[in-house]
């Protein structure tokens, strides 16, 4: 006998979960709400006569989850045309230093001579190689953590710009140990985080090169098209789920008896679907809103980009809180002479510009964008919103997700970015312990015995 697993959520998490279910035998259906399916990982965008991702446009090639799954499915995947990036300071774009990890550099006469900070931030983050290593206690922020070892304008004006905007967060909320564990660990092994991105890079230097990013040659959605190509019928679109129950899912023109259920939505969805034995803390989970500018500038200008994937912003320096030069990223010969950049906005703290009209937003992002770089008006734009997309992992979300895992009942599971991460390739990763975790890894309870 074949269990029959019902995946609610057709984004990348729910598509690879039922990808293994189906690789390992389950018949695993997604039931997807929206006629498309994909989540994040959205259709392209028409931008004058170019057709533009608005969701994540590549994975991390650290975590490899991510590109296993696509070379599972048969993708090829390229490197960024480019790489580095810059800081947005009062005095023009630093470039980040080559070697660093998190942005933190491994290498002392590095830090001393690094113009995006002060000399005092300077001298105060190099403290970090004296300054005893923690000993236990409560959990600890993100800011905590990075101002008692590297110090407040360290913190405010370097690394908070690239490890915050990675989660649409603010530092001071965000937990240490769900958003970035190697940052402990480092302070734990080596007792200093500059030392830890030292240690770091010798070990990246050891392993094979590669780069940081990879994606498909197509964009992040051929991943979408190749699950969906590959579970076929088992896809269903325009079926939004009602109602979830430990063997049954209702649906908006039926009902269907199954014997385990994967919630592969949002943690208030996932809430409301559950009903009264939704776990405590599930619809705790908070979630910000986050949008994205896509700026196409006319013929002429491409090289006014710097060679680099991009700049971050400090927060309350400009609109947006970063920017990618797509054009420098993932350079595309439809793109022709033209500098085609993406504007991040919105996120902790800054969810208020994403109500202003799509015009006030873009003008903003480019009025800004051209204080520091030769750029003209765009020739054209658009603007995309994320509404409550990206979930916060907050002081104690660890504690939380396991809590919330425990208490559901024993054939529902849940998966995706309000427990398992962010990225593309942290989803993989989940989507497939996910599966094992339905299949029950020696065989589900409902397969008959070998």
């Amino acid at each position: 006998m074949t269990g029959r697993v019902a995946v609610v959520g057709g984004g990348v998490a729910g598509l690879a979960t039922a990808f293994h279910l189906r690789d390992a035998g389950a018949d695993a259906v997604v039931f997807e709400r929206d006629r498309t399916p994909g989540g994040i990982l959205a259709p392209p965008l028409e931008v004058g006569d170019l057709f533009l991702e608005p969701g994540p446009d590549s994975l991390a090639a650290r975590k490899p989850w991510g590109a296993e799954l696509c070379r599972r499915l048969g993708l090829r995947l390229v490197a960024p045309g480019a790489s580095g990036t810059y800081l947005w300071t009062d005095t023009g774009l630093v470039p980040y230093l080559a070697d660093t990890a998190f942005g933190i550099p491994g290498d002392v006469g590095d830090v001393l001579r690094w113009p995006g900070l002060s000399p005092r931030g300077r001298v105060r983050a190099l403290a970090d190689l004296v300054k005893p290593k923690r000993r236990g206690g409560v959990e600890e922020t993100l800011g905590d953590l990075l101002r008692r070892r590297l110090g407040d304008e360290a913190t405010d004006l370097a690394i908070a710009p690239l490890l915050a905007g990675l989660h649409a967060g603010d530092v001071d909320r965000l937990s240490a140990a769900a958003t970035f564990p190697e940052l402990l660990a480092w302070e734990e092994t080596q007792g200093s985080l500059i030392r830890g991105a030292q240690a770091a890079q010798r070990s990246a230097r050891r392993a094979e090169p590669g780069p940081l990013f990879l994606r498909p040659s197509g964009g992040m959605r051929e991943l979408i098209g190749a699950l969906a190509e590959t579970l076929g019928d088992r896809v269903r679109t325009g079926a939004e789920v009602t109602r979830v129950g430990e063997h049954d899912v209702e649906f908006s023109d039926g009902s269907e008896s199954v014997d385990a259920v994967v919630l592969a939505c949002g943690a208030d969805a996932a809430s409301a679907l559950l009903g009264a034995v939704a776990p405590r803390g599930l619809s705790g989970i908070r979630s910000v809103s986050t949008g994205i500018v896509l700026l196409v500038y006319p013929t002429g200008t491409a090289d006014a980009l710097p060679d680099a994937t991009g700049l971050v912003v400090p927060r309350g320096e400009a609109p947006m809180t970063a920017a990618t030069f797509l054009s420098r990223k993932w350079p595309d010969e439809r793109f022709a002479d033209r500098a085609v950049v993406r504007c991040y906005v919105g996120g902790a703290g800054g969810e208020d510009v994403l109500d202003a009209p799509d015009e006030d937003i873009v003008d903003a992002c480019a009025r800004h964008l051209s204080a520091v770089l030769d750029l003209p008006e765009p020739a054209t734009s658009r603007v995309h919103r994320w509404w409550r997309a990206m979930p916060q992992y907050d002081l104690g979300h660890l504690d939380r997700v396991r809590r919330i895992r425990d208490e559901l009942p024993p054939s529902i599971f849940v998966v995706g970015s309000p427990f398992d991460g962010v990225g593309v390739s942290d989803l993989a990763r989940a989507a497939e312990e996910t599966a094992a975790l339905v299949l029950g890894k020696a065989g589900a309870p409902w397969k008959e015995p070998a």
